[in-house]
């Protein structure tokens, strides 16, 4: 019997060193811009793990071996036009690459707009990405995190998720519910995928811009979301990989991001691919293009 019990604790104690997987809420009761509802989470495997309809945001965290982890962490955020969310393909596949390189990788569940469970459709995965950084920087201590190493990733339209996050991460889009709150949301870098950065007209995903506004194009809020506007010398430094042969988010989109780096003086490092098209995430298939993230492994070892 006393031995049944210590092999039941042992196994109900986590060992130190070893890696770990962790799933929280963003929030307790109070969550920011927020109804309850009776809409349901759908979760199908259509080629790829898909979520629809997040009801209740949250973050899966994957945790290196201890002896692996070298303090810094990425939050990803997985594309899929603000419809679905790409859940393994652009999340915890990548979450599981970056901890192959020692990185504490926090893959986002973030409330897409169409979804009931918003009040304004835009607020809430710029709120959910601000409370991301913020719950990361709180645990820092207890996860193996350098609280200055905190970087922020998307792919496609969670690269705009990103990438709005970098520009307005000081933007107070609703009260504070908690003290976690009152952490800085900065990001310390981010990473840029094949990103949706402009709502302008030229070279927007016209599908994206619809569905984060509402169909609400009022051209102050196309300007708000229109991250290339809103680079300052305070934006993190940015690395951004495209293909210029991207005709769902055409490669404009990251040049434009570049370009305003550069003017304001901050670190960006750019890739181009001249074939890929979009949404490949690791490239596995393509021994070439796959290489992106040989390029990523060296820029974040310098981060």
């Amino acid at each position: 019997m006393r031995k049944t019990i210590l092999i039941f604790l042992l196994i109900q104690i986590p060992l130190l060193g070893i890696a770990q997987h962790l799933e929280l809420p963003l929030w307790g009761e109070n969550i920011p811009n927020y109804p309850e509802t009776d809409e349901e989470e759908i979760r199908a495997l259509e080629g790829v793990l898909k979520i629809r309809n997040v009801k209740k945001p949250g973050i899966e965290v994957f945790l290196p071996s201890e002896k692996l982890r070298n303090g810094q962490a990425v939050i990803i955020c997985p594309g899929g036009g603000y419809a679905i969310m790409n859940w393994d393909w652009e999340g915890t596949d990548i979450a599981k690459w970056l901890n192959s390189q020692g990185i504490v990788a926090i893959v986002l569940k973030y409330r897409l707009p169409r979804s009931k469970s918003n009040i304004v459709s835009y607020k809430s995965p710029i709120l959910d990405a601000q409370r991301a950084v913020r719950l990361t920087r709180h645990h820092a201590k207890a996860w193996g995190v350098d609280s200055t190493r905190i970087g922020i990733m998307g792919f496609s339209a969670g690269g705009h998720v990103a990438a709005t996050l970098a520009v307005h991460y000081n933007e107070k889009y609703a009260e504070p519910t908690d003290n976690i709150d009152l952490l800085s949301a900065r990001p310390d870098f981010s990473v840029l995928v094949y990103p949706v950065i402009t709502f302008k007209d030229d070279f927007t995903d016209p599908n994206s811009r619809k569905r984060l506004l509402n169909d609400n194009l009022d051209e102050k809020l196309i300007e708000h979301f229109s991250t290339e506007l809103h680079v300052t010398a305070e934006t993190p430094a940015a690395f951004i990989m495209h293909s210029t042969d991207d005709t769902g988010v055409p490669v404009q989109n990251s040049l434009k991001y570049y370009e305003a780096l550069v003017n304001n003086k901050v670190e960006a490092e750019m890739h181009l691919y001249p074939i890929g098209w979009h949404g490949y995430a690791l490239a596995r298939d393509n021994p070439y293009l796959s290489t992106w993230t040989e390029r990523l492994e060296a820029w974040l070892g310098t981060h």
